[in-house]
């Protein structure tokens, strides 16, 4: 018992005396921890940081938000919500978008990557998205943070991922913009073309005299019943002539004059989706609202030597100290 207290007491309370006792030691182990520290966190390349915030935009179409007298009507100024911050992150992280990136600032000779090795485009996609942070901020907007030795690069990259996500969602959207265009026009030049037919067969039907039949059957009528009062036998001929295509005519004519009523209805609605279609597919509307632009960073943002150094001497004498403690009892057994 006496010899358990003895030790507890050590452990404890002479643990100072511990260290001053085996002082030299660990000097020397945290001043070649040190050194290694200072001499690995001076090879490490400073990289600068650039960073772009940005909400998305309400998703909606140019002809529902400007066009359209729905009551679906959109607010194109409205900023977009949780579904729409998803989407832009989708796209943001895209293939394309990187893709587009790598080609334009020639990534593999920027990030000194040999095209020949084995591995080239997964080292290459790796080294991306060490450098790419994409992340979603409790605001609902979307940061951008872009870490580059050269500040300059840095900047542009993140500026350009920013700016390269609205033609990324025009050249989606134009595919299917495209597509319902191609829909919706065949219907209005269809429906154009049953119009016309109809008033081909409306002008060969007035050539002969058909052009409104109650007005003209009352009119004809009339001048019929004064002919034979008069006894104008010619004039009654000419007006049973022209009754006759009336009577023969005049039916055909009505429903002619009430299918195209009903048409050109028809045609006005199609037109109107067809002029939807066709801005929707020839005009595009920004997809986000930049709030900070990326700028050439004047500090670099890693690494922070002092705390590399920091934590290895730290971790290295916290480390020596323990095997140290570790021997000393090992001794005493």
């Amino acid at each position: 018992m006496t010899k358990n207290k003895t030790d507890n007491t050590f452990n404890s309370s002479n643990l100072l005396v511990f260290v001053y006792n085996k002082k030299w030691p660990l000097i020397i182990v945290c001043v070649l921890a040190l050194i290694i520290s200072s001499i690995v966190s001076l090879m490490i390349p400073a990289k600068y940081k650039s960073t772009v915030i940005l909400f998305p935009a309400s998703s909606s179409s140019i002809s529902q938000s400007l066009i359209t007298e729905s009551q679906q009507k959109k607010d194109i100024l409205k900023f977009g919500e949780e579904e729409e911050v998803e989407q832009l992150m989708q796209m943001l992280q895209s293939t394309e978008i990187r893709n587009r990136i790598v080609e334009k600032y020639d990534l593999f000779n920027h990030y000194n990557i040999d095209i020949n090795s084995k591995y080239p485009y997964s080292s290459l996609y790796k080294k991306f998205d060490s450098n790419v942070k994409i992340s979603r901020t409790e605001y609902m907007s979307i940061r951008i943070d872009v870490y580059d030795e050269d500040p300059e690069i840095a900047a542009l990259i993140a500026n350009d991922i920013a700016d390269l996500v609205d033609s990324t969602y025009a050249k989606i959207q134009k595919e299917r913009a495209q597509k319902a265009y191609d829909i919706v026009l065949v219907e209005f030049e269809t429906q154009t073309a049953k119009i016309k037919q109809i008033e081909d067969s409306l002008f060969s039907l007035s050539k002969m005299g058909v052009i409104e039949v109650k007005s003209q059957t009352e009119m004809y009528s009339e001048q019929y019943a004064i002919a034979i009062a008069q006894g104008n036998y010619r004039a009654v001929e000419e007006l049973e002539k022209k009754l006759e295509v009336l009577a023969e005519y005049g039916s055909i004519h009505t429903i002619l004059k009430e299918q195209m009523y009903e048409e050109v209805k028809k045609l006005a609605t199609i037109e109107a989706k067809y002029r939807e279609a066709k801005i929707d597919l020839e005009q595009t509307l920004p997809n986000k609202y930049v709030v900070d632009s990326a700028e050439k960073a004047e500090r670099k943002s890693y690494p922070i030597r002092w705390l590399i150094v920091s934590v290895s001497v730290l971790s290295t004498f916290l480390f020596s100290l323990i095997v140290l403690l570790l021997l000393e009892q090992v001794k005493k057994k």
